[in-house]
């Protein structure tokens, strides 16, 4: 279930800000709605604040979808096995998580100080 557009696009930094909602989180991680919804029951690292029938995400779980994204689209696991890998199940495997954890950090900050030396 890939995205429009190129398998890797450039996404967009993550505003300072506290709470997202469902179309903010869907436009940062290039993602339909429906697909945040249907993740949300697949993943319980998800989890939405809910007020008001309304989903309010916070930078940690817009920090996890985007990692979800990457390793469904972008490295080819299956929600099981992506399941797996973000619980840390898969033996041996801790050190490419952390390396993958500290790429997509660095890539956070990058795009931080890009924005900040904008102002």
């Amino acid at each position: 279930m890939p995205t429009a557009g190129p398998s890797n696009p450039r996404l967009e930094p993550i505003p300072n800000k506290r709470y997202f909602t469902i179309g903010e989180v869907a436009k940062l991680c290039d993602l339909k709605t429906h697909v945040l919804r249907y993740w949300e029951q697949e993943f319980d690292q998800i989890s939405p604040v809910k007020r008001s029938n309304r989903r309010y995400y916070q930078r940690q779980d817009v920090l996890v979808i985007r990692q979800i994204r990457s390793l469904l689209h972008e490295q080819g696991y299956t929600i099981s096995g992506a399941r797996q890998w973000l619980s840390g199940e898969q033996a041996g495997d801790d050190a490419a998580r952390y390396k993958q954890l500290v790429r997509q950090t660095i890539t956070e900050l990058e795009e931080l100080l890009g924005t900040l030396k904008s102002f």
